[in-house]
């Protein structure tokens, strides 16, 4: 393994450097990013104020160890307005604190990112599971604009829409800002329809289900509960939460599992999943999700089903690696191991255990006044 000597230049990178190509690394069916220097930049809260740099963020960035924050404060990895500080320096409100880190982004799968359309105005993607739409929280270059600008150097694009990170299917992108404002003022307005497919646990019922249940996310929790709409004797709602509407539509069901068709009528967190959960027939690989209030034969059959799951998603994983001729097989060895990380020499950060897989709901149709874009079924959407 190589590396850094300690008089060897970093190269810091900021949000201005684009990903390239050569930037990740293909195992087993994942794609990794190599590791690589950042500045995470914030800004002091009035909170903060009067405290030592290094019990600012040992109290408010418990990742790491006071003795690695000491440590990196002496070496200037930890800098404030720019400069080098001791540890007992002291924060004021609203100076800038950089933190200059080696990056460890979470590894995401390896499936290509399917161009459907490719217009002078819009983009349209098959996004694959597992892979965030936009930089957020770890993630920055194992994104969908991250990827399509390094291996099919598609920027700047801006989503008009987002899909949760482990939810496939279509995904529009504008080629400028005002090409999103046009789209976006149309999805608020209320004139754009969306369609969705999900596997669920069961059989569904044949009619159309409609569901009008408030939706309220628990950021904390990092899921949504659901509850009718209540008002008191003045005419007020005392409920909590945001209202949503969303359509259900059997499309076919072998009797343990059903595919449904799904129209969301609003658009809240997790929306589809909660209002699948309370018709009793969640996702069925959905485990935030799955619940008690699910019959036993049903239970039965998605958890024998789930093992086998596991093992056509390894399958897929190595045939997409396969298929995929830019994607070499890649060794350690091509990144340096920065004495100071707390994450090297491991590829993925610490606590990233590799065992999640896409929820089976997919994006198949959006359409607008003058418009419409669509992206194909998944294998999974097949119950022969």
């Amino acid at each position: 393994m190589k590396r850094n000597r300690e008089n060897m230049e970093i190269v810091w990178q900021t949000p201005a450097n684009p990903p390239e190509r050569h930037d990740y690394i293909f195992r087993n069916g994942i794609r990794y990013v190599k590791p690589y220097y950042f500045e995470f930049i914030s800004h002091a809260k009035n909170r903060w104020a009067g405290k030592t740099i290094v019990d600012l963020f040992a109290d408010e960035f418990k990742g790491r160890n006071r003795d690695y924050y000491d440590s990196a404060v002496k070496s200037g990895r930890i800098q404030v307005d720019g400069k080098t500080v001791p540890v007992s320096y002291r924060v004021q409100s609203s100076q800038k604190i950089s933190h200059f880190l080696h990056r460890h982004e979470p590894p995401v799968m390896a499936f290509d990112i399917t161009v459907l359309h490719n217009g002078e105005d819009v983009v349209t993607v098959c996004k694959p599971a597992s892979v965030p739409v936009h930089p957020c929280g770890q993630y920055r270059k194992n994104t969908v604009v991250g990827i399509l600008q390094a291996e099919h150097d598609l920027a700047p694009l801006f989503p008009i829409h987002r899909l949760d990170r482990l939810v496939s299917g279509l995904l529009i992108l504008a080629r400028s800002a005002s090409q999103a404002d046009i789209f976006r003022q149309q999805i608020e307005t209320g004139v754009v329809q969306k369609q969705y497919i999900a596997k669920v646990v069961g059989e569904f019922p044949e009619e159309e289900q409609v569901v009008n249940l408030r939706v309220n996310f628990n950021a904390r929790e990092g899921r949504s509960t659901v509850e009718a709409e209540n008002v008191d004797e003045k005419g007020n709602s005392t409920s909590n939460g945001k209202a949503a509407c969303t359509k259900f539509t059997r499309i076919c069901t072998n009797g343990k599992f059903s595919i449904v068709s799904c129209h969301p009528i609003t658009g809240r967190t997790h929306q589809i999943r909660v209002h699948l959960q309370s018709t009793g027939h969640p996702i069925a690989n959905d485990t935030l999700y799955l619940t008690d209030r699910i019959d036993n034969g049903s239970r039965r059959g998605y958890t024998a089903h789930k093992n086998a799951v596991k093992s056509s998603n390894h399958s897929l994983k190595v045939n997409s690696e396969d298929n995929h001729n830019s994607q070499p097989e890649d060794s350690v060895e091509d990144f340096d191991i920065d004495p100071m990380c707390t994450n090297c020499p491991n590829l993925a950060p610490i606590g990233y255990d590799g065992s999640e897989e896409g929820l089976w709901l997919h994006c198949v149709r959006y359409s607008g006044p003058d418009w419409v874009y669509e992206c194909p079924y998944p294998d999974w959407a097949s119950l022969s």
